[in-house]
Order: structure tokens, then C-alpha cells, then sequence
């Protein structure tokens, strides 16, 4: 696929990105796009490999190698490179439904997995398909149009994160009528409230909603499933239900002086930064949050980086951001190969705003939290850290890092972001439908199957398989719509 000898005579180009500084003043997006033209070779660099690995979502070492929606990456190269851009979309959409999304914050497991990048840089598989949604939408392509026949069967989705979304969209076009609920003041779950605009902008996920609306799917906002009504209710109202309410419940930091004020959970103060600014259609800066405060973000994750970014924007007077990892190589390792996930250094938007803002890279590794010291009103003032090293434990042989006798410091701290990852879904929503968690408080399933203990009840997402990708999400909803459409047609398209 693409130009045989493309991938000796084109190099790698991405598209223009806003220099920190500048990019900083705002929560825009700063990525932008290559003229058509110059995306178009892009697209002539995938090599017409053998095995394409980019497109097999298969485990490798147990980590994910290649897209988990098996899109067609090869094809939908080729149209690019030939510029036949709605063939490209149509390629695209047979296992895609939300193209907008992951072209904006997917990590790009298919450029990871491109053959290309065993000796190369990788196609720029993302930008290729942020090219290609883009033309779709600019040129009336991404239509909601309703089914011509339905089936009068209901099925109610809980949550409208990526998965939901996902399942919705799907389930619909093979005729059921189907309702989202979402708890929160607007649509997107995950995607509105726990990825910065500047990552993923709002007006993306509405444009992608309405189109969703004229295809003939329901909303309801502000509706806690669980809480505001009961599973109960809606079991007898719909013929199917999918729980999608992802895993929202985050790890905590247990050590003294935890309780003090100023200490958030990371995707509470992303949530709230997203919140203010679009209740004031982006006129309004939430720099009271972080404005001249000595800022520590807890965990390495991409949600840590968000967090570095966002109080960045906010004023902050510092930000440190600890990692209680060994800082990865900066190459594949030995037993790391291609194409396994790479495990390297990366540094991210954040990160490399604030080594321009601050002058150094934010990130201390192999370090933790031991104690948080507050002011007499209650308010954290300061945290007092200390050094790790990796041990294996004798019997077990796990790894695990353990403090460092002696290593202990105190760092003034007004802000603590804890972005330590998620331990599974909130129990209530579950309880509501009388379905069990699994002992890592997932939804529990029939072996291979997105159905819950009770025939009625499936569930997909994060709140199926943990705190996992957009990408993968969104596979999951796509997965679970197949079985609950087979359960209440006794067949399924493929």
C-alpha cells in the first residue's frame, strides 16, 4: 500500500505544533494539520509490509501491538496517498466510528507497531486519519442518518464516555432505539471531563453528538443511574441495558496528614478546570485553582501530564511531578523489541511545557509521598518525600520499589494532584442492576462474552476490562453492541 519506494523517498513530517510558550496562554488545541498536498506523502510512506502489524490488535508480551479496532491501515494509506479522501473515510468507518477522537488523544498503537519504525520513523497513521475525518466533515461525508426500519426494541447505554458512545452508535444503525444516560451536565463522560480541551477539544465531541442526535439517539443528562434512578426501573422500561460508567473510582494516597485541604483527585480538578471554562464559553480562566501555587502531581500517566499542563495554564509557580517508576531508556531495550509496545522515555506536551516554562523537566523518578504537612487552617503547605529502589521479594520473586532509609525531604507544596490511576467502576451502579464485581471491582462477565450474570445486563469499557485507552474503549462498545444486537435478533452482522 501506499508508494512502494515511498518510504526511502519521503522523511517523516508532522503537522505544526504551537511552541510552548505561545500554546500555554490557552486551553486551544495546538496541533495543527499539513496541507493536503504534504499529508498526502505521508500517507505514500507505508511500505506494503509483509505482516502489518499496525491493524492486528494482538497481545505481544502482554501488551497491546497494533490497532485494538483492526482498522485497515494499509487501505486507508493508499486512498490517502492517492488523495481519494471519502473512499478513505467510507474505508475507514467499517471499523471506526469516532476517528476524531483517537486522531487526538489515542497514543497511536499502530504507529508503534509499524513496520517502518523498525528502522525508521513510523507513517504518521494518526495524522493521516485526523486528515481523513476532517475532510469528511468539512465535505458534509459524516452524516446522522436515521435507520430506515426499526426494530422496536430498546436498549438503554449508562454512561457516555467512549464506549457508550460507541455501543450507542452502533446498536443504532442496526435499527434499536437507544437512550444514553449520563450523570454529568453534559455528554462525552471521560472525554469531556477528563481530558483537557487543549487535547481534545469540546466543540469536537458536540459536533460528533448532533450527528449522533439526527441519527435518531437520546441523551439524558444529569441523570446519576444508581442514585437519581434505579436499575430497577430501567430493566423494566428497556429490552437490553450496557453499563458504560467506566472505571471513575481513583487510587488514593494513604499516609498522614491526607486530609488536608488543596489536595485533589487528578480527574476532579481536570473535570472542574473543563467545567468553568466551558460555563463561560472559554472567557474565563480558572487561575483562583492554581495561580502562584507550588503544584505536586502524583503519577507518571498521561492523566499526570494533563495535570502538569493544565496548571501551567493556570499560573502555577511550580510544578514537580513524581513517578514512582525508573526513568525508562530512551531506546528499545534488548528484551524490548519491535513490535512490542516500546517501553521508552517519553515527554510529553506538559513536560515540555514546563521545561521551557521552569527550565527543567518536572518529573522526579523513583520517589513517593510520605507525609503531607498543613497550615493551622487545614490547608497542605508542604509534602515530605522519599527516595525508591527496586527489590524483588524472595518468595513471590515480584519487583516491587520500597523506600530508602535516609532519603527523606520536604518540598513546599500548595496544590496536590493525585494521579495515581483508577481501582475499577463505583460500586453503586452495579448494586443498582443486582450485578456482580469481579475482585478487581470490574463488572463481572461470562467468560469471552460482554454479558453480565443477569441476561439482560452487558457491560463494556473501562468498567468491563479497567482503567484502560480511548482506543480500547471504544473497540469494547463496538464489541458489546455485536452481542447485544445477536441476544435480541439471534444474529448479528459481523
Amino acid at each position: 500500500m501506499g508508494k512502494p519506494t515511498g518510504f526511502l523517498e519521503y522523511e517523516r513530517k508532522d503537522g505544526p505544533v504551537t511552541a510552548p510558550k505561545k500554546r500555554i496562554e490557552n486551553f486551544k488545541e495546538f496541533h495543527g494539520q499539513l496541507p493536503e498536498e504534504e499529508q498526502r506523502l505521508q500517507g505514500a510512506r507505508c511500505m506494503e509490509c509483509g505482516v502489518p502489524f499496525c491493524q492486528a490488535g494482538t497481545m505481544i508480551a502482554g501488551m497491546a501491538s497494533g490497532c485494538p479496532l483492526h482498522n485497515l491501515v494499509p487501505e486507508v494509506n493508499d486512498l490517502v496517498w492517492h488523495g481519494n479522501w471519502e473512499q478513505a473515510y467510507v474505508r475507514l468507518s467499517k471499523t471506526h466510528c469516532f476517528p476524531e477522537f483517537t486522531s487526538r488523544v489515542c497514543p497511536a498503537l499502530c504507529e508503534a507497531a509499524c513496520t517502518c519504525g523498525l528502522h525508521a520513523k513510523p507513517v504518521s497513521t494518526k495524522e493521516n486519519e485526523r486528515a481523513v475525518i476532517e475532510y469528511a466533515y468539512a465535505n458534509g461525508l459524516v452524516k446522522g442518518e436515521e435507520p430506515k426500519v426499526r426494530t422496536g426494541k430498546k436498549v438503554a447505554v449508562i454512561g457516555s464516555g467512549p464506549a457508550g458512545l460507541s455501543a450507542a452508535w452502533n446498536l443504532n444503525k442496526r435499527g434499536h432505539s437507544v437512550t444514553v444516560y449520563e450523570r454529568h451536565d453534559r455528554v462525552g463522560g471521560l472525554l469531556r471531563y477528563g481530558i483537557p480541551n487543549m487535547k481534545l477539544d469540546k466543540s469536537i465531541i458536540d459536533r460528533r453528538i448532533e450527528v449522533m442526535k439526527a441519527a435518531g439517539i437520546k441523551f439524558i443528562c444529569n441523570a446519576d443511574v444508581g442514585k437519581d434512578i434505579s436499575g430497577k426501573e430501567l430493566e423494566k422500561e428497556y429490552d437490553r441495558v450496557i453499563l458504560c460508567g467506566g472505571a471513575s473510582h481513583p487510587r488514593d494516597i494513604h499516609v498522614p496528614g491526607r486530609d488536608a485541604k488543596g489536595i485533589w483527585f487528578a480527574v476532579d480538578f481536570l473535570g472542574t478546570v473543563t467545567k468553568q471554562l466551558l460555563d463561560t464559553n472559554f472567557e474565563k480562566m480558572p487561575y483562583e485553582l492554581a495561580k502562584g501555587k507550588n503544584v505536586l502531581v502524583i503519577g507518571g500517566g498521561d492523566t499526570g501530564n494533563d495535570c502538569v499542563g493544565t496548571s501551567i495554564r493556570l499560573g502555577a509557580a511550580s510544578v514537580t511531578q513524581l513517578e514512582m517508576m525508573p526513568k525508562a531508556p530512551e531506546c528499545r531495550a534488548a528484551s524490548n523489541p519491535w513490535p512490542e509496545w516500546p517501553k521508552v522515555l517519553k515527554t510529553d506536551y506538559g513536560q515540555e511545557e514546563a521545561i521551557d516554562v521552569f527550565g527543567h523537566d518536572p518529573r522526579v523518578y523513583q520517589t513517593t509521598v510520605t507525609e503531607f504537612k498543613k497550615k493551622k487552617d487545614g490547608t497542605v503547605c508542604s509534602a515530605v518525600l522519599v527516595s525508591l529502589e527496586p527489590k524483588k521479594d524472595e518468595k513471590t520473586g515480584r519487583l516491587s520499589m520500597v523506600p530508602i532509609e535516609g532519603t527523606q525531604k520536604e518540598i513546599p507544596v500548595d496544590l496536590v494532584l493525585i494521579a495515581a490511576g483508577f481501582l475499577g467502576s463505583e460500586g453503586y451502579v452495579a448494586e443498582s442492576f443486582g450485578v456482580k464485581l469481579n475482585a478487581r471491582t470490574n463488572v463481572e462477565t461470562v467468560n469471552g462474552s460482554y454479558r453480565t450474570g443477569k441476561e439482560k445486563i452487558f457491560t463494556a469499557g473501562d468498567m468491563h476490562r479497567g482503567q484502560s485507552l480511548v482506543v480500547w474503549a471504544i473497540a469494547e462498545g463496538r464489541e458489546a453492541a455485536k452481542e447485544v444486537d445477536k441476544s435480541l435478533m439471534g444474529y448479528t452482522y459481523e
